[in-house]
């Protein structure tokens, strides 16, 4: 199963989509530093997941999710979860 995932950091309310085989592992290298783009900006809230069987469809909904109409979706309904307000 292939995990697409959103964090928000507690310290900047920026928001990070992603997909990955491993969550768990994927987790503690975005919170260790150990990922490039989240690098110093944790640490870093679970927001939300989804799992898909392949890692076709989990990339095509990460895809999705960092276009226009993806991030308008996230506000939507992710608004009010965990973390300071989003900042764009």
């Amino acid at each position: 199963m292939y995990t697409v995932y959103v964090l928000r950091s507690a310290t900047t309310g920026r928001r990070y989509v992603g997909q990955t085989e491993n969550l768990d592992r994927r987790l503690h290298e975005h919170q260790s530093g150990l990922a490039g783009y989240t690098k110093g900006r944790g640490p870093w809230l679970l927001l939300h997941r989804e799992e898909y069987p392949t890692r076709r469809e989990a990339m095509q909904r990460e895809r999705f999710l960092k276009s226009g109409v993806g991030r308008e979706w996230l506000k939507r309904e992710l608004d009010g979860r965990a973390g300071p307000p989003e900042a764009d």
